[in-house]
């Protein structure tokens, strides 16, 4: 950086990329790579940094939802702990988060630096021992093949297991081609490509590019990239100076003087004047080069990210379909559907069938029971009160009630077995608290809780609920007497005290309506008897 420089392509990996952004925001030159991918090189952070082809926040969605589209739940990944690698596994985490999935086991490998062959079998080994099925492989190019490799000889590249390679295996293929060791180490594996819309230029280009190399080499997406990275400058710097833009540069005076540093030259070090400008123009490009259309987003990531979606067949390459940031899995070229609004629904989502490992089209299920697997811990309320829903025998582990035998039953429904073991959360003396219970479940120190936990809103928000399969609605408890049956049942609820009342107020009903007759009405006047009968009547 003693020179004046006003851009730079590169640097290659993400590693030396965190460091030298730091240095271009100093000194205001724009620095763009299409390799170093890492999604945390944030524009925010670094604002001279352009990643000029579609970065692994992009890869690792695409993978998320090529995962969630074949409904599996879990997935490993193995991959190199460095930073090239690293942050894109806990995107991909994040990712799988959103589909209602989850990364259950990382497998880090050292660094290729440090990497043996020992280290690969150990964490295969590992692996293997997991439930999980669905196997992603992010890492270099060497050592991904080194990883199937291994995995062929332990017997993990059978039917049952799923394999996705991000693009370094794509990368692999179209440079160096598919080779019959590799055809049979690599059978059924998925992995991806970023995908270049096929135009005249692109073919014009790889026949001249084919001649020069004598075919020795093959064209990758990323030497496409590389190439419109060029064209990218020229056009920013073309319309630089258009504008009456002039280099020039100014002393970077912060690091002048410092004691310890007359080695390093660091007075060298200037600054670019015009850099803002320059970046602003590269931001704003917009032309037609290999790769397809060029531009980027207000955040400064690149228009239209798109993958091609591989299969592994017999030392082929079948295209499956495509993933777009715009339309999801489709099995139509990313291009042709710009031109409609975004539609990301499941039913929309499509892919072609695939041949998994083993060299059947029958989808795995993705899982096996692992070798050191742990029972489900199933939490059960041991309460004061209602102990016919659940009880714990004295002296014994063993629980009864009627949650205990709904949870066997449907245990029973489910076409294999599941180990489990009850832990009582209470001590039947006095009763447990019910949100301690669902807050244990939320928190994962049980896996599952069985009982007569009432269904709240607060509780909802923190774990799920199995449909009600007790249900009390509004009732009324009275208690019960079983009485014999005959015609005067309707008497019974007469007692003496009613008929005293009742007769008393039939009396006083006749004295009155015989006061109210007596003067006008003939029918009340003659002897006492008379009138007497006539009262009650």
């Amino acid at each position: 950086m003693n020179a004046d420089i006003v851009a730079v392509i590169g640097p290659y990996g993400s590693m030396m990329a965190h460091a030298l952004s730091n240095v271009a925001s100093e000194l205001h030159v724009p620095f763009l790579s299409f390799t170093a991918l890492d999604p945390s090189l944030s524009p925010l952070q670094y604002p001279y940094f352009i990643q000029t082809a579609p970065n692994d926040l992009y890869l690792m969605t695409a993978i998320s939802e090529i995962i969630s589209y074949f409904s599996y739940r879990e997935v490993t990944a193995i991959y190199t702990d460095d930073d090239q690698f690293r942050n894109s596994i806990y995107t991909l985490g994040d990712q799988l988060w959103e589909k209602r999935c989850k990364l259950s086991y990382k497998a880090p490998l050292p660094p290729d630096s440090s990497l043996t062959p020992q280290d690969i079998h150990n964490v295969l080994v590992n692996v293997r021992s997991m439930e999980s099925r669905v196997i992603v492989v992010h890492t270099y190019s060497p050592t991904g093949l080194s990883v199937f490799e291994t995995a062929k000889r332990l017997g993990m590249m059978k039917k049952g297991y799923i394999w996705i390679a991000t693009t370094w295996l794509s990368t692999v293929l179209d440079s160096a081609g598919n080779s019959s060791k590799n055809a049979a180490v690599l059978q059924g594996v998925l992995t991806l490509r970023p995908h270049i819309p096929d135009s005249d230029k692109k073919r014009d280009f790889e026949r001249r590019w084919k001649n020069l190399s004598n075919g020795s080499i093959g064209l990758t997406s990323y030497g496409l990239y590389a190439y419109d990275t060029v064209w990218m400058i020229a056009h920013a710097l073309d319309k630089f100076f258009n504008k009456g833009g002039k280099v020039s540069f100014s002393n970077y005076s912060p690091l002048t003087g410092l004691k310890g540093t007359k080695s390093l030259n660091l007075g060298g070090l200037s600054i670019f004047d015009g850099g803002k400008q320059l970046l602003t123009n590269l931001l704003q490009t917009n032309m037609s080069g290999l790769s397809g259309l060029v531009g980027f987003n207000p955040d400064q990531s690149v228009i239209h990210p798109s993958f091609d979606i591989i299969n592994m067949v017999g030392g082929q390459s079948w295209l499956l379909g495509y993933w777009s940031n715009h339309s999801g899995l489709s099995v139509q070229p990313p291009e042709t559907l710009y031109a409609n609004p975004s539609y990301r629904s499941s039913s929309n989502q499509h892919l072609r069938s695939a041949v998994w490992p083993g060299n059947t089209t029958e989808k795995p299920r993705g899982w096996e029971f692992s070798n050191n697997g742990k029972p489900l811990r199933i939490g059960v309320p041991f309460s004061a009160g209602f102990k016919e829903v659940g009880i714990q025998v004295s002296g014994s582990n063993e629980i009864h009630g009627f949650s205990i035998d709904v949870f066997l039953a449907a245990l029973k429904l489910i076409p294999y077995p599941v180990p489990y073991e009850f832990v009582v959360l209470g001590d039947g003396h006095t009763n447990p608290s019910y949100t301690e219970l669902v807050n244990k479940v939320a928190h994962n120190v049980f896996d599952v809780a069985v009982g007569d936990i009432s269904i709240i809103t607060n509780r909802t928000k923190v774990v799920d609920f199995t449909q009600p399969y007790i249900e009390s609605g509004l009732v009324v408890v009275v208690p019960i007497k079983k009485l014999d049956s005959s015609a005067w049942v309707f008497l019974h609820p007469f007692t003496p005290q009613l008929w005293i009342v009742t007769t008393v107020f039939f009396v006083m009903v006749g004295i009155v309506v015989w006061i109210l007759e007596h003067g006008w009405n003939d029918e009340f006047r003659g002897p006492p008897k008379q009138q007497l009968v006539t009262i009650f009547w």
